[in-house]
């Protein structure tokens, strides 16, 4: 029987877990974000050298890539609640280690436990987001799956925007280590309470109403599967269509990460603003990204509505990846410095403006297995960023950072390229893709 509480809000509980999913993924952002904040104020207080933070850095990049398969693999097998809990107890003892670490070892032993750290936080966020793309994928109807991933980008930019301006400001009254203690301590709250209220599925949450059921539809994914075999996973990892949306999604990433990671040191290094200026400058592309991200996935929802799934999912990306490419070329040419800032934010919104088609469609195409395709896409993501960085580094340290933006337009072409031959009606797996279709048709909001 419902309860009352039921029959008057029987749209509140996909909701909530969506705030779940964006709270951990805020939560990623701010721990991913925070050692390279504290990274000035720890180099003299530790005796750590730049090389040595750029270690750590790519020690968590490192985890963070090997283990996206994995660890989609451990979800499957064990279900997304699980594993976002476990994965969320390592991330938490990751962060709430190293600033404690200096208390208890010194020298290179200090900076071998950092490294350890890093590497296992990365190892802990591999999860996140290919299990927030199954949870989206069960809670929601299927022309909500792109919409609901746009928001949760918009959401992680406005993390990215954030993070530094407050860890910079405990760091200024506290210090980096309390900074990071008390930034980190309240995610150990947070997994917590994921663990008692979340579930897999809505038919496992008993908050859940039957009209809330309706509303989501009848589109049956499985989230856990305890038999998932090694032959099913190569067979899903095979898919031709998510080949494709791993190397359009990799392609696009050598942008995203030429934006999110150089855009201040372009700024100083090239257009000769202040470092105070470039600071508050550089946080306009952000700020654009999670306006994009939002309005992306909006309108990858639409037009798969408009134009059916196939065509509808192609829609963003054939229109925003060019218009990247373009927009970089316009930033090393514009005369103006200021224009060169307002082309940055515009390119890195239409960046992320593709999120929801490429997250949307992986869902659609991986099925019952799109907590492992979309870690193998994300893992194509995370080495866009791991081959552009040293490019990118060569190349600006060469003052060269024309050729370091004309790679990024030329591969953002290559990325849209990609999408004419990616068709979601051809799924992992899936024999009944008309009948999920003609859900996806009927689910409403």
């Amino acid at each position: 029987m419902l309860t009352g509480k039921n029959r008057l809000s029987p749209f509140r509980i996909r909701w909530r877990i969506f705030a779940f999913l964006f709270g951990f993924g805020f939560i990623a952002y701010l721990q991913q974000k925070s050692i390279t904040i504290a990274a000035e104020p720890m180099m003299p207080g530790l005796g750590l050298s730049q090389l040595q933070i750029g270690w750590l850095e790519q020690a968590f990049v490192i985890g963070y890539a090997v283990f996206q398969i994995p660890v989609g693999i451990f979800a499957e097998r064990f279900g997304a609640r699980g594993a976002l809990v476990l994965m969320g107890l390592m991330a938490f003892v990751a962060m709430i280690a190293t600033p404690i670490a200096p208390s208890f070892v010194s020298g290179q032993e200090l900076f071998i436990v950092l490294l350890g750290l890093q590497l296992l936080l990365g190892i802990a966020q591999a999860a996140t987001f290919p299990v927030s793309a199954g949870l989206f994928q069960e809670w929601f109807p299927p022309n909500r799956w792109a919409s609901v991933v746009g928001l949760q980008t918009m959401g992680l930019q406005l993390g990215a925007a954030m993070t530094p301006p407050l860890i910079a400001s405990l760091m200024h009254s506290f210090g980096w280590r309390y900074a990071l203690f008390w930034t980190t301590l309240p995610a150990l709250g947070f997994v917590l309470w994921w663990a008692r209220y979340g579930r897999n599925t809505p038919r496992e949450h008993p908050a859940v109403s039957a009209e809330e059921l309706a509303e989501i539809g009848n589109h049956r994914v499985t989230r856990v599967n305890s038999s998932i075999s090694a032959q099913q996973v190569l067979r899903a990892l095979a898919n031709r269509n998510v080949i494709l949306l791993t190397i359009s999604y990799m392609t696009m990433n050598y942008a995203f990460y030429l934006i999110s990671n150089w855009a201040f040191l372009y700024l100083i290094q090239e257009r000769h603003f202040s470092v105070l200026e470039s600071g508050w400058l550089s946080a306009a592309p952000p700020l654009a990204a999670a306006l994009g991200a939002g309005m992306g996935g909006v309108l990858t929802g639409w037009a798969c509505l408009r134009y059916g799934q196939r065509n509808g999912f192609r829609r963003v990306p054939l229109f925003a990846l060019p218009a990247a490419g373009l927009l970089l070329l316009f930033v090393v040419h514009a005369v103006n410095a200021y224009w060169a800032v307002v082309a940055l934010a515009l390119c890195f919104g239409c960046v992320e403006l593709t999120e929801g088609a490429f997250w949307g469609a992986v869902m659609t195409v991986g099925r019952s297995d799109t907590m492992v395709v979309s870690s193998f896409m994300n893992t194509g993501g995370t080495m866009g960023g791991i081959i552009g960085i040293p490019i990118v580094a060569y190349l600006s340290g060469h003052h060269q950072w024309h050729a370091a933006f004309s790679i990024g337009a030329g591969l953002a072409v290559v990325s849209a390229v990609a999408w004419f031959a990616i068709d979601v009606a051809d799924p992992v797996g899936e024999a009944d893709c008309k009948k999920t279709m003609h859900v996806a048709g009927q689910a409403i909001y």
